[in-house]
C-alpha cells in the first residue's frame, strides 16, 4: 500500500515532535558552575562609596584600598563617611589642623578596637578622596589633621587608569 504525500508529511512531522526533548542536566550543570564562578570572583573587587561631587585624580597604582575609616573633601564639604563635618569654605587656611576633624576622627578612634602593638607605629588606616580641584593645602591640613588624631596609615583614592608607555609620544605633541 502505498502513502499519499500528505501522509508523508503527517508522519514527518509528528517524528519531528517526538524528538524535541529539552535536556535540563546540561542546563543546570552549567548554572551551577557559572553560580561557583561568580562567588569565587566576587570577593576581589574593592569598591569604595561613590560621591558624585568628587572628580578623583587618575593613577597607574595597581595596590587595592582596604576598607577603612573614608574622610571625603569636595569643593564645598568635608565629609567623613556620610557625615558632614565642616564646609571648605568655614575651614581656616591657617590652622594646621581642623578641629570638627579631629574630632571626629578622635570620637571613632575611641569607639574603635585598640590597635594590636603590631600597628601602633604605623596608626590606625584612613582613605582621603579628594576632589582633583581641591588645593593641596587643604590636603595637607586634613592629612595633618588625620596624623593627629592616631589615624597616620593614609591612603589616597584615585582611579586607577593603565600606564603609560613613557617612549610614546604624548597627545597634542
Amino acid at each position: 500500500m502505498k502513502a499519499t504525500i500528505g501522509g508523508k508529511l503527517k508522519g514527518r512531522k509528528q517524528r519531528r515532535h517526538k524528538e524535541t526533548k529539552l535536556n535540563l542536566v546540561s542546563l543546570m550543570d552549567i548554572f551551577t558552575i557559572l553560580v561557583f564562578f561568580l562567588l569565587v570572583n566576587s570577593s576581589d573587587v574593592e569598591v569604595l562609596q561613590t560621591d558624585k561631587s568628587i572628580k578623583l585624580p587618575e593613577s597607574t597604582s595597581t595596590q587595592k584600598p582596604e576598607t577603612t575609616t573614608v574622610v571625603r573633601v569636595n569643593g564645598d564639604q568635608l565629609m567623613v563617611g556620610n557625615r558632614m563635618i565642616a564646609m571648605v569654605a568655614d575651614i581656616s587656611a591657617d590652622q594646621e589642623q581642623i578641629e570638627p576633624l579631629l574630632n571626629e576622627l578622635k570620637y571613632l578612634a575611641s569607639r574603635a578596637d585598640p590597635l594590636p602593638e603590631e600597628k601602633q607605629d604605623l596608626g590606625r588606616p584612613v582613605t582621603i578622596m579628594g576632589d582633583e580641584e581641591v588645593p593641596y593645602a587643604l590636603l595637607k591640613q586634613i592629612m595633618n589633621t588625620c596624623a593627629a588624631a592616631d589615624f597616620r596609615d593614609i591612603d589616597l583614592a584615585v582611579i586607577q587608569t593603565t600606564p603609560q608607555d613613557p617612549a610614546a609620544p604624548a597627545a597634542g605633541q
